[in-house]
């Protein structure tokens, strides 16, 4: 599907992020846009405070790429982020977390940005930018990536189309806007004029309580939330929310052995996982059953196409495992910032690979088997982290596993993996946070685990625990945290053994 093509499958008013906002203001102008728990704002007046907000950065002549001001309330922010774009403008949306040094980065990088001449008075408007967010890239630094408004209007279009009528309505983002997935759910709310309800800083409580009492039907989440939310739930013996119907699953591996649960948490709602990537939105999504096996991500978006090529980049048959590559409408436009990063997508003319590695069955079922950058090579075969992870999660003590390869003179790289147990006590002050796993039974218990559905080279013959267990902002594992502490811990380890 052409740029064109596209453009011709929405209306006028759908086909920059922004535009629908208007045609809402007229046609449901009472209707809630953003609910963030601290005020209510309507269509009609969120449209007139975002124009006035736009003639504001025209009167400025603000630069045509903007870092936001991300310690505003989530209200303040999707105002501003629309008001910037509706001046014809890009919006960098970074967060408040950063560290100084990682904020004068960002700054830097969109003044150069700014500094450029304006070039986007001329051709195709939804294929100019009006967003760039930022991910961990592999120096430390935040990585900047940029989008066009077709890259979104077309997955809104999509969702919609995938999900059905629940997309439409309003929608639940309960995250930092500066991570890319909540604030996708946000500004889909404003696409199809269900609304949004936002949270400053997530709390389970709060988002149980909120879905249930504003009957809101759409939530979009990372696995992280919805295992708190489970266990709150079942702590407090909280009742089944009936009013939610369908349940977006993205961000990180869902673990699968939990949707029975989430099902009972969420009786009427259809629970989907979908798989995608800042420099690709939508890939691939399927229904979370749980029975279904933990590396399948389901088939492509009816807009996406796949591919598997081997590393002469030829594409390979059905069942071959190789880097994936994809087509489609939704893809970025470039990254901003120029460090080296081996974590960066690749192109080949207008195919985008994110350095993923999987396979495709004669049924088109996606298999993501791991990440490019995280294979490791022990005893002269490959073994992808997550196919590991994936199986010590579904042991009922393990929460969350981080594979690594440490280098050992015999087999290349030993596998050595750190674990966060379901049961672990609080840290001990001045303890450090990664220790040998102290009860041998479990750790006994779980390399017979592993040897019975593995085979043996990837098996790990060092375990570990930690706490507290580090996440990245967007709550994911910090696997580069974990990989640094088996570092400083492998002289005391090679010590005891």
């Amino acid at each position: 599907m052409n740029g064109s093509e596209v453009t011709h499958s929405l209306a006028p008013w759908q086909r920059l992020v922004h535009g629908p906002l208007a045609h809402w203001a007229q046609q449901r102008p009472d209707a809630i846009a953003i609910d963030d728990g601290q005020q209510r704002i309507r269509f009609a007046d969120l449209h007139a405070a975002v124009q006035q907000r736009a003639r504001a950065l025209e009167a400025q002549n603000a630069p045509h790429t903007r870092l936001l001001d991300a310690s505003q309330s989530p209200a303040a922010l999707i105002t501003d982020f629309l008001a910037t774009n509706a001046s014809g403008r890009c919006a960098a949306l970074g967060d408040k977390a950063w560290s100084p040094a990682q904020q004068a980065q960002a700054q830097q990088w969109i003044d150069a940005l700014a500094a450029t001449p304006r070039s986007d008075d001329q051709g195709d408007p939804t294929l100019q930018p009006f967003y760039i967010g930022f991910t961990s890239g592999s120096t430390g630094l935040p990585k900047g990536f940029r989008r066009h408004h077709q890259s979104w209007s077309e997955s809104f279009r999509v969702c919609v189309d995938s999900f059905g009528q629940a997309a439409n309505g309003c929608v639940m983002a309960p995250g930092s806007l500066s991570h890319s997935l909540f604030l996708f759910g946000a500004l889909q709310g404003i696409w199809t004029g269900g609304g949004m309800q936002l949270q400053p800083r997530f709390s389970a409580s709060q988002c149980l309580a909120s879905l249930r009492e504003r009957a809101t039907p759409c939530l979009v989440a990372v696995p992280s939330q919805l295992l708190v939310m489970l266990q709150l739930a079942e702590r407090r013996a909280i009742a089944p929310v009936e009013s939610l119907e369908l349940l977006m699953i993205s961000g990180a591996r869902w673990m699968r052995q939990h949707t029975p649960a989430l099902q009972a948490l969420f009786p009427n709602a259809r629970i989907v996982e979908f798989y995608g990537a800042s420099e690709s939105s939508f890939i691939a999504w399927m229904d979370a059953n749980a029975d279904a096996p933990p590396q399948v991500v389901g088939r492509a978006f009816s807009n996406v196409q796949l591919q598997i090529r081997d590393a002469n980049m030829q594409p390979l048959p059905s069942g071959n495992v190789g880097t994936i590559w994809l087509r489609s409408p939704m893809l970025f436009i470039d990254y901003v910032g120029a460090q080296a990063d081996a974590t960066a997508a690749l192109r080949d003319g207008d195919w985008l690979s994110v350095r993923d590695m999987g396979s495709l069955d004669a049924q088109g079922m996606l298999t993501l088997v791991g990440r490019e950058k995280r294979m490791i090579v022990t005893q002269g075969k490959n073994l992808f982290p997550e196919e590991v992870e994936a199986l010590l999660c579904e042991h009922p003590r393990v929460a969350a596993a981080s594979v690594h390869g440490v280098d050992d003179a015999l087999r290349g790289k030993q596998v050595w993996v750190a674990l966060q147990l379901r049961d672990d006590a609080s840290p001990v002050p001045g303890q450090p946070p990664l220790q040998p796993l102290a009860d041998a039974a479990l750790a006994r218990e779980l390399a017979d685990w592993c040897r019975s559905q593995l085979e043996a080279h990837k098996c790990p013959r060092r375990w570990f625990s930690a706490a507290p267990w580090p996440q990245t902002a967007s709550g994911k594992t910090d696997h580069p945290k974990l990989a640094q502490w088996l570092a400083d811990a492998r002289p005391s380890a090679d010590k005891a053994s």
